[in-house]
């Protein structure tokens, strides 16, 4: 499949209303919320500021965070953050959500936020959203750099295997001072925790508040601003020598290799075989199907999802394309697809398919502190598929218009979608087994260093005066050990047995389907189809201007209720806590109807000779018996109007057709005499 290089140019994710506590004046105040495609979460006083290009009042990252949809979930979680702190959904009384629908976005260092939706719809929405933020604010480091990301990831694990800390660790998210501060954090917490805790003055509720509100987000942010100043310097000095070194190895590199493979070789003779051979056979292989089972099923069912959600949104296409094959119709359908991949909304039920994955009984003996890290990591395999399967069909289908038109599209459609599905089961395959197999290392090599490590670190010290001092900056023994260890792990972690077997839909190594599609190589460079520009019909772009552009940025999710932007931007209200009034709350529709203007007065309407002007009469429920508008012309002429009675007793008038039998009134007077 081929992969776009932007897939979000120009794309905004969502945008719309929430109810923000604020805690500076402890109130609720209707924002509006814009998720741009960095997935940062700006807020903003009302749409037009964010339409006039105004800078957001408040911006979020939401790396390292938790979304939750009540209070007694938040609580829990305080409750473990806080060590030796009991906290209630009692103690957050105070805090009386705007609407029964909450979200509440928990940091374990950084400041909550916390918002409430006018309906459990919206609630929904935004809670796929919010997910869909912190699962790509959490992949910050960028696996484009071979070089610089393995360094960092690689210092972070000494570092925390240094302090006793093996396996995965759940805060390696975001970006490289975001990891860094939340490796300061974890030690420095406890120490803050022990020396302020006890100078906080009020009750319980209170002392909690200013510490995750305040206490403890001014630490986290002064330590964050620290670690990011440093590890530029850092950056910088690296780069100084980065020329000398590199010489330095080009020159050396044939006696740097022999140096390494020889050290290896004595290592795995005297230190590794002698004790990994046995800790394999004894704690490691009788496990591995079973760890390998809990990984390939949730995985697997939620690829599964992931192919019938784009051939459902495929069949969609065709059946628009034989109702109505017009070009303008095709790009209004391929816009939504080509941005099915970020529609978290579309994509929730993929990813839930994931998040039931569960390691219980294997996260003690291993040492896994939670799953969570591989449900992730499986998430963003299963949004990089599928927006590379919406890219491919994208382009095969361009090609196949330019060179055919829209003659026999459903045809076409058809066509350009098997072509896809064929690559992307293939794709799907050789990126599970790959999934699979890094997460059994990420399992097992830290519970092999951990039981090995304490007994091998002091014959690995002798190893070191085998090391030239030239070479002793590139070769380092504490490495090369943990290479052997991998090395001998590698043969006994293997997905071709379920491959064999058919299990889960995988695909054996020896069947290649690279070439199969030959020509699929010849779009590889080329951009991203505007299906609006070439196919929507000319659309006037003139009249530039950032607001104008923000106008005409896309989205990808749309909004709950369109009508909402406009009568919500026209009030903010200023909510105090738990008190919101009931109009605020009301659907925009409901809005608009009370909006309306009044019905003039009976007078003025039953003063109007015309019968043009009877939509000036009561609404409907109020006059149940009065005529269509089609049986108006059997009326008397207009000069008769004036002895009609009052429109209110107009629910009394006879029908239409009876009218006209009543006595003329020029024969009033032939009636006999009173004598």
């Amino acid at each position: 499949l081929l992969h776009p290089q932007v897939p979000l140019e120009n794309k905004s994710i969502f945008s719309g209303f929430l109810f923000h506590y604020l805690e500076e004046n402890r109130k609720w105040r209707n924002r509006f919320l814009f998720v741009p495609d960095s997935y940062n979460i700006n807020s903003y006083d009302s749409k037009s500021s964010h339409d006039k290009g105004q800078q957001p009042k408040g911006s979020i990252n939401c790396a390292g965070y938790k979304v939750l949809t009540s209070l007694e979930a938040y609580t829990e979680l305080l409750s473990d953050s806080l060590s030796g702190v009991k906290a209630t959904a009692g103690s957050w009384a105070a805090l009386k959500c705007a609407t029964p629908f909450p979200l509440v976005l928990w940091h374990p260092y950084a400041r909550h936020h916390f918002f409430c939706a006018a309906t459990e719809t919206e609630q929904k929405k935004w809670h796929a959203v919010l997910q869909d933020c912190i699962r790509h604010a959490n992949d910050g480091l960028p696996e484009e750099d071979k070089v610089q990301t393995p360094a960092f990831t690689d210092a972070v694990r000494l570092y925390r295997q240094a302090q006793g800390h093996y396996g995965t660790w759940e805060m390696m998210c975001g970006v490289p001072s975001q990891i860094l501060a939340n490796l300061v954090m974890e030690q420095l917490q406890a120490e803050l925790q022990g020396l302020i805790w006890p100078r906080l003055r009020g009750k319980g509720q209170e002392r909690q508040r200013s510490w995750t509100l305040q206490i403890s987000d001014a630490a986290y942010r002064l330590v964050q601003a620290q670690c990011l100043h440093q590890y530029e310097e850092l950056l910088h000095r690296c780069e100084e020598v980065r020329s000398s070194l590199e010489a330095s190895i080009r020159t050396n590199m044939d006696q740097i290799i022999t140096s390494k493979e020889h050290l290896s070789s004595k290592i795995k003779a005297a230190v590794v075989a002698p004790k990994a051979e046995k800790l394999l056979k004894v704690s490691i292989q009788p496990y591995v199907g079973s760890v390998l089972e809990a990984l390939m099923g949730p995985t697997s069912r939620g690829f599964s999802e992931l192919r019938d959600l784009f051939s459902r949104e495929l069949v969609d296409l065709s059946r628009s394309s034989l109702t109505e094959g017009t070009q303008e119709v095709l790009a209004q359908h391929m816009e939504k697809v080509s941005t099915l991949a970020f529609h978290p909304v579309k994509m929730q039920a993929c990813y839930q398919q994931v998040e039931r994955l569960s390691l219980e009984g294997l996260q003690q003996r291993f040492h896994v502190c939670s799953p969570a890290v591989f449900v992730q990591r499986a998430q963003v395999l299963m949004r990089e598929q599928m927006d590379a399967a919406v890219y491919t069909f994208e382009q095969i289908l361009h090609q196949s218009l330019e060179a055919q038109g829209t003659e026999d599209l459903c045809k076409t459609i058809q066509r350009c979608q098997d072509r896809v599905l064929k690559k992307f089961d293939y794709d799907s395959s050789s990126v599970r087994k790959r999934f699979f197999r890094e997460a059994l290392l990420q399992i097992f090599i830290p519970y092999m260093l951990k039981l090995l490590g304490p007994s091998c670190v002091c014959e690995l010290s002798r190893f070191q005066e085998m090391i030239f001092e030239d070479f002793s900056r590139f070769l380092l023994v504490e490495n090369l050990f943990e290479e052997v260890v991998l090395h001998s792990l590698m043969k006994d972690i293997t997905t071709e047995e379920a491959a064999v077997q058919r299990r889960h839909n995988l695909f054996r190594d020896s069947i290649v389907l690279g070439s199969s599609d030959p020509s699929l190589h010849l779009l590889e460079e080329k951009t991203s189809v505007d299906w609006a520009g070439q196919y929507g019909g000319a659309e006037e772009q003139g009249g530039g201007g950032e607001s104008q552009r923000r106008g005409r940025m896309k989205q990808v999710v749309s909004m709950v209720q369109v009508e909402s932007s406009e009568l919500r931007d026209t009030s903010s209200p200023d909510v105090s806590s738990g008190s919101v009034s009931e109009e605020h709350l009301r659907s925009p529709l409901e809005v608009e109807k009370t909006s309306q203007p009044a019905p003039p007065p009976a007078a003025e309407a039953s003063s109007a000779p015309r019968v043009e002007e009877t939509p000036v009469l009561p609404p409907p429920e109020e006059t149940p018996v009065l005529p269509s508008r089609e049986e108006t012309p059997v009326l008397p002429p207009p000069e008769e109007t004036p002895v009609l009675p009052s429109p209110e007793e107009t629910p009394v008038l006879p029908p239409p057709e009876e009218t006209p039998v009543l006595p003329p009134p020029e024969e009033t007077p032939v009636l006999p005499s009173p004598e």
